[in-house]
Parts: structure tokens; sequence; C-alpha cells
């Protein structure tokens, strides 16, 4: 089959797709007669970003797959076709994520041992809602405490393939102290002027990705 018509191919159904697609998803793109083996597949998606490297859209591999999105820098344009604010998350929310994604698998125990205070089950229900966390196993202890981990679409939602991807840390200590700047350097902060001094509840940020995706409508939208 000729690597052109692969190539374009690959592109037209990621351009159309609501999800990341696997490269075993993508190979079902083809018949068994067109002898297009996965190792081709990569080698047209690597061709693919290439060819997009001076676009307002990149291909980019994720944790669940491969997908078209926006350049961060397109964001500030993009909005304005969706000047909807996404919900903002508090410093409670922001550090127990940044807890579990740097110290997974935890329990609510551990998060609460780290940052000296008690963790909400709103809290833990906000995380799982936004689809960021979920419940790898039982920890071996009295009452079997679920252990939490995150999930592949909270790597999706920082465009990152694996949590190797994630900021280093200088030391166990850090997890607290700005683990959770650091995690919050990965969205795009915005200001808010209601912002008060509850260390529980002022908002700090809204954890949104800074791209946009390209679903089969056509348009581009917020990755909300």
């Amino acid at each position: 089959m000729d690597e052109h018509l692969i190539r374009n191919v690959l592109e037209a159904a990621l351009l159309c797709a609501q999800q990341p697609m696997k490269v075993s998803d993508l190979a079902k793109l083809f018949a068994e007669s067109d002898e297009v083996k996965n190792d081709v597949i990569k080698q047209q998606l690597l061709n693919l970003q290439d060819a997009w490297s001076n676009k307002g859209l990149e291909l980019t591999q994720l944790a669940s797959g491969w997908r078209f999105q926006s350049r961060p820098q397109m964001q500030k344009y993009l909005e304005r076709l969706n000047p909807e604010k996404p919900p903002k998350y508090s410093r409670a929310v922001l550090e127990t994520l940044a807890i579990i994604a740097w110290r997974q698998p935890v329990t609510r125990g551990d998060i609460e041992d780290i940052r000296g205070v008690t963790v909400s089950s709103q809290i833990i229900k906000t995380l799982e809602e936004r689809g960021w966390i979920e419940v790898l196993g039982h920890r071996d202890a009295p009452g079997r405490p679920a252990l939490l981990g995150t999930t592949k679409q909270f790597l999706d939602d920082l465009g990152l393939k694996a949590l190797d991807e994630l900021p280093g840390l200088a030391s166990e200590g850090e997890v607290l102290l700005v683990a959770g700047d650091k995690l919050a350097g990965l969205f795009p902060a915005k200001e808010n002027p209601e912002e008060n001094s509850s260390h529980e509840q002022s908002p700090v940020a809204d954890l949104t990705p800074e791209v946009a995706v390209v679903p089969n409508s056509g348009q581009i939208v917020n990755n909300d």
C-alpha cells in the first residue's frame, strides 16, 4: 500500500477521532490485503508529527494513544470561541492530587499523614468524577483501605505518556511543599479575584489542559 495513502488515512482517522487512538485501533483501518504492519503505522505517525511540526495543531502520543491537539500557544485564541470559565479547584484538592500522583499508590490515611489534615470524601469524589484518580487495589491492613492512583485520563489531560514524565522532586518532603505548585504549573493557572486566604478552600488553578482536541464534528473545542 502506498505510504502517502497510509499517512492520509491515519491523518483523517486521528483528526475525526473523539478520543486518543492506539496503534492497534489504527491498524483496524486497513484490510489484511493492504499488508500494513504496526511498525509501518508507527513510522507514519512519526512522519505525521514531523509534517505538522510548524502548524497550530500537533500530533501527540499520550498514555492512551495518539491524538491531534492544539499547541499551547494557540489556547488564548481558542478560548475566545468558548469564553466559559472552567472549574477551579481548591489548594486542598490540588495538594491531594499531587500526593497521589507522586506517591501512588496511597491510601487516604497516607494523604492525611502527609498533609496533616483530614481528607474529605468530597475531595476524593471530585478527583474521581474528573477521571483523574481511581482505586488500584486495597492495602493488606485493618479495614483494607483503598489504594489510590492516577488514571490514563490524568496523563492525557497533562499531555504525558507516562508518570515518569512528571517533574522530578528533590526530596520526599517536597511532595507537600511544592508538588501542588509543580502540578499547577502543568496547567494554565487563571487569575481569580475572589481568592481568599483559606488554605482548604481558596481556588488556585483550573486543572484544564492548555490544549484543544479535534473531534469528529470538525470544530475545535476546549478539552474539558
